[in-house]
């Protein structure tokens, strides 16, 4: 499976269970950690963690591994390898404001 097969899987999964605002970077020539990564808004404390768990039950069985989690009610991470995916409350996504930062990695350096 691709890359883009696997993030159109984890949307898909997100949007299925009520996430907002799902955006994907694609960092395949930037010098990231990740080769993309998925910000998804939760519709509060407990949907956060719930989506988690719904990634989880979906995609581990078609193969996919976590090789770690960082979680809290209003914030999850989740490393995939080459994906990173974030859950957040709309709350701490506009705190931390990720997308500012990897669109800032995605533009050229002068």
């Amino acid at each position: 499976m691709t890359i883009d097969e696997r993030i159109e899987k984890i949307i898909t999964v997100l949007d299925e269970k009520k996430a907002e605002e799902i955006e994907v970077f694609n960092l395949d020539n930037i010098d990231y950690i990740a080769k993309r990564v998925v910000i998804a808004n939760s519709l509060g404390g407990r949907h956060t963690i719930a989506l988690y768990d719904h990634l989880k039950n979906e995609l581990k069985p078609q193969g996919e591994e976590f090789l770690g989690v960082d979680e809290s009610n209003e914030w999850v991470v989740a490393d995939l390898g080459d994906i990173f995916i974030h859950i957040m409350t709309p709350e701490y996504r506009q705190k931390y404001s990720l997308e500012d930062l990897l669109t800032d990695l995605q533009k050229p350096k002068a």
